[in-house]
């Protein structure tokens, strides 16, 4: 919401600088974005009416004008503007003037002619202007004024960013009744004058969809001068609040959208056949729009029709067929309510919103129609001429207005300080909600333009932010936290960050919604969760895996030709469970795309692999977890370059190389290495144990079993780890054969086994029987052992 400080100057006195208002504004929960000036510094111009023209002698396209700028005498000004001529007020900068960017003004020549000034275009004034040339000013202009002062230059432009509960202030009415109760000054009258009814042509007007419009106002002005000019001070006002001038009538919708917080639209009477009828749309009903856009219209858009068709989106975009034109001379004038939820979310159904949409799917207030069609109807009649017609109106279901009670005491408990009761009662009154005195407190009644009134702490936020947070001393704010216990074994979430930083990763947030083309390709997942109302079409579906993330930050990062890249992600996925319930969960993703080490002379570069990852990955699981790494076969990833992670036979993760298919699709150079697993897993951890350490050396024994070529290393390995004896310390693999003296299909695995004992040097008798212990335990796996 845009807005001129001189414009809510006319509504209240509230005897503060800009910058002043823009603290307490902000300080009370209405944020503003920024104060800018209405027109950059300059001095010295005044407004002058030209005289006399004559063509310079010696250059075509320059004038000799005299003008009268109010010193008593003519003043010769030489001229290049082509719509300067004789009558016309202009700015004038006189020797001494001081324009924007500190060009100052001096008597010259030009072409052998003096020139004592400048007559002034509003782009060299740095003001808006659509006009080639000067800027012409109205025909009551006072000769010798300062510019500054008549255009009201010294104004300041606030920007608020007003939020979804706010909408009462989207309208200068509403910010001026905010700053009442900010300031506790003066409100200015403001009184709507009364248009007596000049003709009996009526409009009539009928709700057939009463839950959607509570309220709906029509009033007809026939024989208006649709070419009419917008009166200067209007156009000023609009410009100011970021609206562009475009006709008269146009103009008076806007205005009093801007000066009320009521939107309005005005139909060609002569374009809308019989009776106005709010409704609902008919399933494929079509409607050109003011925007030129032919949007299909679907059962659930609210519309304002005729007997012949839709005539308006309502609360969204006016029809083209019924729009007002130069050529209009009869006007309907229209002022809803409409609910804000048959309202919400069309405008990014149909792909465009306008400030009416704005208003009316945060609330606009339920009593204001009657004002507003009034307010439009003075101004039509006041610049346009015409004779105007009874309002005609039908009702649907309006709201009810609340009832809270607040409690004194209960104001200051939350507040932390004592407020005087009849600071609340002042406060109360001033925002509008009618306190009535109760033994306790107050009970007030919601207004028509709060909708976010419905229960005590509403009413105490009011009060708090009204009667100042800067006054609530910072005593009353302050806290003490207590160190909470954390079992030992478990780790904090933040270890895991650290962790992977200090692998080299680098954290990304990424949507949870995203692209369902990205749950087909590395879920499989056909039947994703979507979404009613997606932010946009490639957001349409909850992700079930990060992998679609990490591969678009990655595709970025290559695009900004980093060659190396590690990205991690902590995030929640969402998917269905066997009965359709909805599941969420955190997982840990991480990406490695590139060389496995920086590029440097004392290492060959070499491109990161799947061991270099589960390298990585095995850093983070805490090594007392038994976790397996089992070959396995994903939608993501390379056949045969893939592995899921089990810990007590559940499956907890999943590493792999991006599978080519999607190399190829998402048109990366080089296959990344990625794993994924739930968060949980690397929070476990376990207590730490302390023991002795043994002064009796370690035995090492080497075995080598061949097998057949179809039973996995691991699996091995975790049959003779879970069956050795204590004495055995470790069984690790470090040759596997295959060739001559091999069966074909089959292959030789060497292990090699550390045996120690903590009390005692151990003797060849005892290593053998824990040796034969092994080799029994693997020849029952399958294993034979090699000669």
């Amino acid at each position: 919401m845009q807005f001129s400080y001189d414009w809510l100057q006319k509504w209240v006195s509230p005897n503060k600088s800009a910058d002043e208002l823009a603290h307490l504004l902000t300080m009370s929960g209405l944020e503003v974005e920024e104060v800018e000036p209405a027109a950059p510094e300059f001095s010295g111009v005044v407004i002058a009416e030209v005289k006399q023209v004559e063509k310079h002698p010696d250059a075509d396209r320059l004038n000799i004008t005299q003008v009268d700028a109010g010193t008593g005498e003519l003043i010769q000004i030489v001229c290049g503007a082509p719509n300067v001529k004789v009558g016309i007020k202009v700015p004038c900068s006189l020797p001494g003037a001081v324009l924007p960017g500190n060009f100052k003004i001096k008597p010259t020549k030009m072409r052998g002619q003096v020139s004592n000034g400048m007559l002034c275009s509003g782009k060299e004034l740095g003001i808006p202007d659509d006009v080639d040339g000067l800027m012409v000013l109205p025909a009551d202009a006072p000769v010798g004024a300062d510019i500054r002062d008549y255009l009201a230059l010294n104004d300041a432009l606030f920007t608020l960013k007003i939020t979804p509960n706010r909408a009462d202030c989207l309208g200068i009415k509403g910010i001026a009744r905010e700053v009442v109760a900010l300031t506790q000054c003066e409100h200015n009258a403001f009184s709507i004058p009364t248009v007596p009814v000049s003709t009996g042509r009526m409009q009539a007007v009928r709700i057939d969809a009463p839950a959607d419009c509570g309220r709906f106002l029509a009033r007809v002005i026939e024989g208006v001068d649709a070419k009419a000019a917008t009166p200067s001070w209007m156009v000023q006002r609009l410009n100011r609040s970021g609206i562009r001038s475009i006709s008269a009538l146009v103009d008076i919708g806007n205005y009093v959208m801007l000066e009320l917080g009521q939107p309005m639209h005005i139909f060609d009477a002569d374009k809308v056949t019989g009776s106005i009828i709010v409704r609902r749309a008919e399933d494929g009903e079509k409607l050109l729009c003011l925007n030129d856009k032919e949007v299909v219209l679907a059962a659930d858009t609210l519309v304002v029709a005729d007997e012949a068709g839709a005539l308006s989106m309502a609360g969204l975009m006016g029809g083209a067929a019924s729009a007002v034109s130069d050529d209009t001379v009869n006007v309907v004038l229209e002022s809803a309510w409409f609910q804000p939820n048959s309202i919400a979310n069309k405008s990014r159904q149909y792909g465009f919103g306008s400030d009416s949409s704005y208003r009316y799917e945060r609330g606009v207030d339920y009593r204001l129609q009657a004002d507003a069609i009034e307010r439009a109807a003075f101004l039509v009649h006041s610049i346009c001429g015409g004779q105007v017609g009874a309002v005609t109106e039908a009702l649907g279901y309006l709201p009810v207005a609340n009832k809270v009670a607040v409690r004194t005491a209960r104001i200051n408990q939350v507040l932390g300080i004592e407020v005087p009761v009849d600071t609340v009662a002042t406060i109360l009154n001033h925002l509008g909600l009618n306190p009535v005195a109760t033994a306790e407190g107050f009970e007030v009644t919601a207004p028509s333009f709060r909708f976010d009134i419905e229960q005590e702490v509403d009413i105490i936020e009011e009060v708090g932010r009204v009667y100042g947070y800067d006054k609530i001393p910072d005593d009353y704010t302050s806290g003490r936290l207590h160190m909470l216990k954390r079992p030992e074994n478990r780790k904090t979430r933040f270890s895991v960050y650290h962790a992977l930083a200090a692998r080299g990763y680098r954290e990304i947030v990424s949507y949870a919604f995203v692209d369902e083309t990205w749950e087909q390709d590395f879920a499989a997942n056909t039947n994703p969760i979507r979404l009613q109302n997606p932010l946009a079409s490639h957001m349409s579906v909850m992700r079930s895996t990060l992998i679609g993330g990490l591969i678009k930050t990655l595709q970025h990062n290559l695009n900004y030709k980093q060659s190396r890249v590690r990205l991690f992600e902590i995030a929640r996925v969402f998917k269905k469970d066997a009965q359709g319930a909805f599941v969420q969960n955190e997982r840990v993703g991480g990406l490695a795309y590139g060389y496995a080490v920086p590029e440097q002379w004392g290492e060959a570069s070499r491109l990161v692999d799947f061991f270099d990852v589960k390298g990585d990955l095995e850093q983070l699981i805490h090594r007392s977890l038994s976790v397996q790494y089992q070959a396995f076969e994903h939608p993501a990833f390379h056949p045969g370059r893939c592995a899921q992670l089990l810990l007590d036979g559940v499956v907890v993760g999943v590493i792999g190389q991006l599978h080519p298919q999607w190399v190829h699709k998402y048109d990366l150079p080089q296959a990344p290495v990625l794993f994924e697993v739930e968060l949980s897993l690397l929070l476990q951890s376990q207590a730490v144990t302390y023991q002795a350490v043994s002064k009796f050396p370690p035995v090492r024994r080497d075995l080598a079993f061949v097998i057949a070529d179809s039973v996995k290393a691991a699996d091995l390995l975790h049959t003779l780890r879970a069956a050795a004896g204590p004495l055995v310390k470790s069984v690790d693999l470090f040759d596997v054969y295959t060739g001559v003296g091999i069966e074909a299909g089959h292959k030789s695995m060497a292990l090699k086994v550390m045996l120690q004992d903590a009390a005692a040097t151990l003797i060849d008798a005892v290593v053998d029987e824990e040796m034969q212990s092994l080799i029994k335990i693997a020849q029952e796996s399958g294993a034979t052992l090699r000669a």
